[in-house]
């Protein structure tokens, strides 16, 4: 299967645009600083199409960005080569106020399993030029997909080296598991995992998030970060959110500080209406108030069929609370849900109809229910705002899997990385993979203390590891393979991309190897 090249992408606007972006100036057609501030981006693809991104911010942590309160034209173009040369597709589009100036371009008709690049135009002014790829067509048979798994991105737990190193990956896309931003004011100094002091890298500006203004503000200031400007221009994302797109540990209508649900929504509608401005999404996600359809599949030919779950807005209240904790009388609520029936019934109906050799599960939270204790105690720890939480609804869609000997899950939200044995009553089902984080929990190290107990603990866990980076994936007809990169540090920028481990489950059997 062809695959993208390594060459950087080129910027229209020179090199400083990416590295500088909130710094270069413009006079000309009534920008008083470069427009295009917080980049561009690609996302949701499909056979013959995805859709291309950009948000007009000359001033990106000023109120609205810098922009007047009225409607301007954007222009866009898509070519065939990376020069720009060969232009297929152009078009000009509305950057309105209502959505803080950013423009989502659906684009369709594309031919299969190619690179296309684009770039925008407004005020006399030019975007970089990012580059995106349409997926294999339905009835392919591709011979291996390779694409990275990331998120939980914390501003100010470390530098978004990860990103750069992930932007000159050859993948097909890139899957985003949530925790974009984080929504908390400025950090003070805190005490890591490892007991030591550690004082935040960078800061929050702002309070923090309640409204749509506090929501816009955070996301550029994360935006404007060269490296994640960078994992954007050079790779097609598939974005899905978590908890701190709208507060840590959120389900459903329901916060932790017990905020009636009815202001709660007003907080998650502002959150949402923030992430569709700022995420390369088709208009279908679009949000209606407080609510988004959030999830949906893709398919990679006759490869890998992909669900991407939504975790979060249906969430029934926390039945032992939203911490790590021992189990309670009601984690076993049958009446418990952690995603939506309709979503339920649609990811059942996914998984047990023959739809490609792999099937794979893209979401948010540890389905495995490990055994969380580092030291000797009379009753297992859970993390509750996993599934092992919301035990009835686990152990149900554990038990759909059962012999269907072809699913992979692939999860986040953890800052450490995990691969394991999903089991139903005694028996593998599936295998679940947990990628670390890009930057959240700071520099790690190879373990944290206590992992060799929760290892020995959970005897369907098969590999921990406590340190920053990624998952890049290759999968083929027989063989799924995920390559754990991490880096030593996020302190400080520019730390080398490394491979901790291969993590190998063959097609056809529940099983994992580790090298």
């Amino acid at each position: 299967m062809p695959m993208l090249t390594r060459r950087a992408f080129l910027s229209a606007a020179g090199s400083a645009a990416l590295a500088a972006p909130a710094i270069l100036r413009a006079q000309s057609g009534g920008f008083t600083a470069f427009p295009f501030s917080l980049g561009v981006a690609a996302g949701d693809p499909s056979p013959d199409g995805f859709v291309i991104w950009t948000r007009l911010a000359p001033d990106p942590l000023e109120a609205h960005g810098g922009m007047a309160m009225a409607p301007v034209a954007v222009t866009w173009e898509l070519a065939t080569d990376e020069a720009m040369r060969t232009i297929v597709r152009k078009g000009e589009e509305k950057a309105r106020a209502e959505l803080a100036h950013s423009v989502h371009v659906e684009l369709a008709g594309l031919e299969p399993d190619r690179p296309y690049w684009y770039r925008f135009r407004s005020g006399g002014q030019k975007s970089v030029i990012g580059r995106a790829r349409t997926l294999p067509a339905a009835g392919s048979s591709p011979r291996a997909l390779r694409f990275g798994v990331a998120g939980c991105q914390h501003y100010e737990d470390g530098f978004y080296t990860a990103f750069r190193h992930l932007a000159d990956e050859d993948l097909a896309f890139v899957f985003h598991y949530g925790d974009y931003i984080y929504e908390g004011w400025a950090k003070g100094i805190e005490t890591a995992h490892s007991g030591e002091i550690v004082t935040p890298v960078r800061r929050h500006v702002g309070q923090t998030c309640f409204d749509l203004a506090d929501y816009r503000r955070r996301y550029a200031q994360y935006k404007a970060d060269p490296d994640l400007q960078r994992a954007h221009a050079l790779q097609t994302w598939f974005a899905t959110f978590d908890d701190h797109e709208v507060r840590d540990n959120w389900a459903g209508d329901h916060d932790p500080t017990d905020t009636p649900p009815e202001l709660f929504r007003t907080r998650r509608a502002a959150a949402f209406q923030a992430w569709y401005e700022h995420m390369p999404v088709r208009r279908s996600l679009f949000p209606r108030g407080a609510a988004i359809d959030a999830y949906r599949n893709a398919r990679y030919g006759d490869l890998v069929s992909f669900d991407f779950l939504d975790t979060r807005q249906y969430r029934s209240g926390y039945q032992c609370g939203d911490d790590f904790a021992p189990p309670c009388a009601k984690l076993d609520d049958p009446s418990a849900t952690m995603i939506s029936a309709g979503e339920e019934a649609w990811l059942v109906r996914n998984l047990t109809r023959p739809q490609a050799r792999w099937s794979c599960v893209a979401q948010q939270v540890m389905m495995m229910a490990l055994d969380r204790r580092t030291d000797p105690g009379p009753s297992p720890i859970l993390n509750m705002d996993s599934w092992a939480g919301y035990e009835a609804p686990r152990r149900r869609l554990l038990s759909r899997m059962r012999g269907l000997d072809n699913v992979v899950v692939l999860t986040g939200d953890e800052h450490q990385n995990f691969a394991g044995l999903l089991v139903d009553r005694d028996r593998p089902v599936a295998v679940e993979f947990v990628a670390s984080s890009i930057s959240s929990g700071g520099d790690g190290s190879d373990k944290r203390r206590g992992s060799d107990v929760i290892l020995r603990n959970n005897p369907e866990l098969k590999f921990i590891n406590d340190q920053r980076g990624y998952h890049v994936c290759e999968v083929t007809p027989d063989a799924w393979r995920s390559d754990v990169m991490v880096l030593d540090r996020v302190s400080t920028p520019g730390a080398p991309i490394r491979r901790r481990a291969t993590l190998t489950v063959p097609h056809g059997r529940p099983d994992l190897a580790v090298a």
